[in-house]
């Protein structure tokens, strides 16, 4: 590993890019498996398969949500011990990444039937579609530890500034993936647990790819070093981060689900538009996740190695290249908007009632690149208090802007909400930078 001399190096506008991008191709590669993998199942000539394959998808990506803050909370703090020299810590973050995630997906394996009952409780499915949905589940479950390990191993990856490796992964991955689906699906005829094999067989495979990508820190004794693995006061910190990230992310999960549950009670037809302009918003957000990830890194060496110039340094050029990749997305939303509106449906009354919301998409990377930044920055400097709770003042002042603005603005009212919780989400974590850079260098 380069870590062992600490310190953070120059941050340069090239060092940024040479992180982010990977991450921003690497996100690109996603939505493409999901399109494929519909496409796959619609060659079968049935409904009930297009919509098992997704039923499940969705329930395991909820499932497995839940541990995304072992994503963010391995970059924090692995770029912190980067950055103080600490690389005995850097090789122990990662296996306790590992652990926490294998030990994680265990536990979804053996919850597997009521975690499922539960969910076809919330979400009832015809009995076609949901008996193929147990199928696919029955199948997909059986990669859960080496899915939610790859969070930790992302994460420990992205703090050390490995963003090919990265996008190596998941190119791997979705590759193999699209692969296979082709074989099992279209060659061998096996259905929907054809493409839950596929999967199954590129999250195993990709989490070994991971490993083998960090293999420099597995040559060296301190990631088996058990007394320092388990110090507990680096396990308590651990929790802390990870317990309050988690806490932050429900309540940012909370918001969107309010906006469909609100959007749902303005008619089948708003719903259906929202849920369409709703994917520039995830287009947006994998947009914006790299020059995020990028500042994770450089600013969690930076307050680890107790450099508040470089600090400064990685949070104001981050920032400068987020910016304009927001301002890019809201002149492809503002000029083509609507073709990749006519792309996601072909129903005219649909298309022209999404196009009177479009204005709201035009304007949301402007709007959201701040918490995009922020977070990225508190991330880094594993400050999660101040993330969950800026998060819990946020979520009011949303909920105040429901009930003022929906009466008075329907859809739109909503909508305005919605950008509302970003702005406020951007200016609470604003308030609170000062104080966290002036705490770089200064012991605790």
């Amino acid at each position: 590993m380069s870590e062992a001399a600490g310190g953070v190096g120059d941050i340069t506008h090239r060092r940024i890019l040479r992180t982010a991008l990977p991450i921003v191709l690497s996100n690109a590669t996603v939505p493409i498996l999901g399109a494929v993998d519909t496409g796959v199942v619609g060659q079968m000539g049935q409904a009930a398969p297009i919509g098992a394959v997704g039923i499940g998808a969705i329930i395991l990506s909820v499932i497995y949500w839940v541990f995304g803050f072992l994503r963010m909370g391995t970059t924090g703090l692995t770029a912190k011990a980067q950055g103080a020299g600490r690389s005995g810590e850097v090789a122990a973050m990662l296996t306790r990444a590992v652990m926490v995630g294998f030990g994680g997906g265990m536990l979804i394996v053996a919850l597997q039937v009521w975690l499922f009952r539960g969910a076809f409780y919330v979400s009832p499915a015809s009995p076609e579609v949901e008996a193929m949905a147990r199928e696919y589940l029955s199948i997909r479950i059986w990669s859960a530890p080496a899915a939610i390990a790859l969070y930790g191993l992302t994460g420990w990856l992205i703090a050390l500034e490995r963003g090919r490796a990265v996008l190596v992964i998941q190119i791997w991955m979705n590759g193999l993936n699209i692969l296979l689906d082709l074989w099992f699906v279209l060659g061998l005829g096996w259905g929907v647990g054809g493409v839950a094999t596929a999967t199954v067989i590129a999250e195993i495979s990709g989490c070994a790819l991971a490993l083998w990508m960090c293999r420099d820190a597995f040559m060296r004794p301190a990631w088996r070093d058990w007394s320092r693995v388990f110090d507990r006061a680096a396990l308590t910190e651990m929790a802390a981060v990870n317990r309050d990230i988690l806490l932050r992310s429900l309540m940012l999960q909370a918001i969107f689900l309010a906006f469909m549950f609100f959007g749902a009670g303005f008619g089948d037809d708003v719903l259906a538009a929202n849920q369409v302009l709703l994917q520039f918003l995830y287009i947006t957000a994998h947009a914006l996740d790299g020059f995020a990830f990028a500042i994770e890194a450089l600013v969690g060496q930076a307050f680890g190695a107790g450099n508040r110039k470089a600090f400064r340094r990685a949070s104001a050029m981050g920032s400068v290249w987020a910016v304009v990749g927001s301002v890019l997305l809201s002149v492809v939303y503002g000029l083509g908007g609507w073709l990749l509106i006519d792309a996601m449906t072909t129903a005219a009354d649909l298309r022209l009632l999404a196009r009177e919301y479009l204005v709201w998409v035009i304007i949301s990377p402007i709007l959201g690149v701040a918490p995009f930044v922020l977070d990225g920055i508190f991330i880094g400097a594993a400050r999660s208090k101040d993330m969950r709770d800026m998060m819990a003042v946020s979520l009011a002042i949303y909920a105040l802007a429901l009930a003022l603005l929906i009466p008075a603005y329907g859809n739109h009212g909503l909508w305005m909400a919605l950008l509302i919780s970003f702005a406020a989400r951007g200016v609470t974590l604003g308030m609170r930078y000062p104080r966290l850079e002036r705490s770089v260098g200064v012991s605790s």
